[in-house]
């Protein structure tokens, strides 16, 4: 498999906003490895056997399930341990395993910031293909300015999966995706900006960045916990308001 760069992000904290509920929250991070560039058409083609058109096209059109089948893969290649346990679609994430896996989004926010506090960490048109450059697929990867963590793409070009349930009382199953992608205004292209899909959806401009890092508790590691997930998904009582679709209904 052609090499997946990955650059160390020592600890630190970041501090995560929920618009709909109008909380935040700061998240203590453990050290941990995250991909200098988003995966590519080549390594998604060399590792899953599918084709490749672009090789240093970022990987899009990927669902967040082959997103974690890939991660598995990818990690057997290399000799290190799955990290992802399957039971059908039922997904588990085996937090002690060391291979290689979807950041959370704690992760992603902090690696992206790279000690930044503003939407962007350089001006916009630098550092990020953007619906302002008028292309209508993703481009080459490390084609734009890197952040100060030596990290390329994570603004604009595609929006990247990352582990987490972006709202189980209300869209149940979705995880989030992070960061824009290249036909986005600039307002969708921010650091802080979560939006998210089903697990099977696939777009033109959804791919993913690899991380690493294992860690001591089950079930809980880098600003997400399976107990978290489940209290989120409870909706409350009374009638829901419309577009939900919470967990169990």
């Amino acid at each position: 498999m052609t090499d997946i760069e990955m650059a160390r992000i020592a600890g630190g904290e970041v501090v995560l906003h929920d618009a709909r509920e109008k909380t935040r929250r700061r998240v203590l991070l453990q050290p941990f490895q995250i991909g200098v560039y988003p995966v590519t058409e080549e390594q998604l083609a060399e590792v899953l056997g599918v084709p490749s058109r672009h090789p240093r096209h970022p990987a899009a059109d990927v669902s967040w399930l082959r997103a974690v089948h890939f991660c598995n893969a990818a990690s057997e290649w290399e000799g290190f341990d799955p990290v992802y346990l399957f039971d059908g679609e039922e997904v588990t994430w085996d937090v002690t395993a060391d291979g290689y896996r979807l950041p959370t989004e704690a992760e992603w926010e902090f690696a992206c910031r790279a000690g930044s506090i503003g939407p962007h960490y350089a001006p916009l048109a630098d550092a990020a293909w953007t619906g302002a450059d008028g292309t209508a697929t993703p481009q080459n990867v490390g084609g734009k300015l890197p952040n100060l963590n030596g990290l390329f793409d994570t603004l604009g070009n595609v929006w990247e999966w990352c582990w987490d349930l972006l709202d189980p009382a209300r869209y149940d199953e979705y995880r989030v995706f992070r960061g824009g992608g290249f036909a986005d205004d600039a307002w969708s292209v921010r650091a802080s900006v979560r939006r998210g899909g089903a697990p099977r959806m696939h777009h033109e401009d959804v791919g993913l960045r690899l991380a690493r890092g294992d860690f001591d508790t089950p079930g809980e590691a880098q600003g997400w916990s399976a107990l978290a997930d489940r209290e989120r998904a409870t909706a409350g009582d009374g009638p829901t308001p419309s577009g939900w679709t919470p967990r169990g209904r």
